[in-house]
């Protein structure tokens, strides 16, 4: 094959796909967006992410958009921004034919990378979305359309898991000692995290909304789901004893003996709910695969995740008397290198199919043209390192009763800001800390 036909077809393997993403790794593409975060114009990222939405990540750019417009405070454009992105998945579930497009996506990813195909993001992503789309409905005051979110934010817990399960069994028997290796280490980072689909932050603030608006069975089921993934939080504890009590329930001696007496309101008493989110999860690493052909050594790239993320300090929140501690209810960094981990495997044999493509590729080609595919595979062998990014690294909770008033609430050593308690009512406090911005939202119920 000549060397202007093999450049004409890699061009043409290229058309209508996003190039930054071919070439160029999602992580750096972001940094500008997450700086804005953290400065006092978070909005202004904006800018950057929606001419992307139209196009072959747009799914990936939606979600990023509507969590920056989310942070930003302005929760009408996040609506918009997700149900963007909800519509995008829907469209990828309704395939039930390969269209054209997808066809030729594929076909390129074999002689480019991963980053070819259109981004479907991984299921921890997709419950993530929906309990977003819930807190913008409750920060707006519309308590039933965040009741559609949550609720299908637990459907997809389910449905999701499932489907892995369902899949994952093609795709076991793939094996390479380097990629085993990762995966190990992947494990270990992940720790106590053992499903990416199992999400004890979404499930907890379902069960808030249901308790606050009165549906207390269907809290305390919310309350149980979350304290089997998230087994040490004082908070879901005392949830589950306060409402064990309430509702007569059977566990309730149980639960007291375990987690003691339940704490309950003095009269006129509101209470108050944090949600905190700090930091960005993490970015996707790179790592090489050697793979042997022939007798020729091959290599391929394969995403992966640190194992030195930083530590997350745990919340104190000082103004409503005793320094309250906040207590971690869900790891989205875990969540995130399990995704990766268990997708691995298929990556893994995409990427032996890439090899075998381009090697069959160099092997016909003359002197010219194998020069030309090696420097192409040279600059085209790239991870796929796309993901949400904006997402927080962890989230915590705390909860306390309060005398009705105003308090100037402090988080560690942010600047001090004005909430309001009132008596019988719950006051919930949205706290993202991105770093070197703490932004509080506030709403009573």
């Amino acid at each position: 094959m000549k060397a202007k036909h093999l450049l004409f077809l890699l061009l043409l393997t290229l058309s209508g796909c996003a190039i930054n993403s071919v070439f160029i790794n999602y992580p750096s593409q972001l940094a500008p967006v997450k700086a804005e975060l953290n400065s006092n114009a978070p909005l202004e990222g904006l800018s950057l992410l929606t001419p992307k939405i139209s196009g072959n990540d747009g799914l990936l750019y939606a979600q990023e958009a509507g969590r920056v417009a989310q942070i930003g405070g302005d929760f009408e454009a996040s609506k918009a921004f997700y149900r963007q992105a909800v519509s995008d998945y829907i469209t990828f579930d309704n395939k039930a034919i390969v269209s054209v497009t997808d066809t030729g996506a594929t076909a390129s990813s074999l002689l480019v990378n991963d980053n070819v195909i259109p981004y479907r993001g991984p299921g921890y992503e997709r419950i993530m979305l929906h309990q977003y789309q819930a807190l913008n409905y409750i920060f707006s005051n519309d308590f039933e359309g965040a009741l559609v979110e949550v609720r299908r934010s637990n459907e997809l817990q389910s449905t999701e898991q499932a489907k892995y399960e369902e899949s994952n069994q093609s795709v076991q028997a793939m094996a390479n000692g380097t990629v085993n290796a990762e995966m190990s280490k992947l494990s270990q980072a992940a720790g106590s995290t053992t499903s990416a689909f199992l999400n004890a932050y979404s499930y907890y603030t379902t069960g808030v909304l249901h308790e606050i608006l009165g549906e207390t069975n269907d809290a305390f089921i919310d309350y149980r789901k979350a304290a089997q993934i998230s087994p040490n939080n004082p908070y879901v504890h005392q949830d589950l004893v306060r409402l064990a009590k309430q509702l007569g329930m059977p566990q309730f001696d149980e639960f007291k003996r375990r987690w003691g007496s339940a704490i309950v309101p003095k009269a006129g008493q509101g209470q108050v709910i944090f949600l905190i989110e700090r930091g960005f999860v993490p970015a996707k690493q790179s790592f090489t695969v050697p793979f042997p052909i022939n007798d020729k050594w091959q290599s391929i790239s394969l995403a992966t995740y640190s194992s030195r993320e930083p530590q997350v300090r745990t919340a104190r929140i000082n103004g409503i008397g005793p320094t309250l501690q906040a207590a971690p209810i869900a790891d989205i960094s875990a969540l995130a290198i399990t995704a990766l981990k268990e997708d691995l495997p298929a990556a893994l044999a995409r990427q032996v199919a890439r090899v075998y493509a381009k090697y069959s590729l160099a092997r016909n080609a003359n002197d010219w043209g194998s020069v030309v595919l090696q420097i192409f595979n040279l600059v085209s062998e790239q991870a796929d390192r796309r993901s949400w990014l904006t997402l927080p690294q962890q989230a915590q909770i705390a909860r306390k009763y309060l005398d009705a008033g105003q308090y100037d609430i402090q988080l560690d050593n942010s600047s001090t800001t004005q909430i309001n308690i009132e008596s019988n009512r719950t006051t919930l406090i949205w706290v993202i800390d991105t770093g070197n911005y703490t932004r509080f939202y506030s709403t009573i119920i």
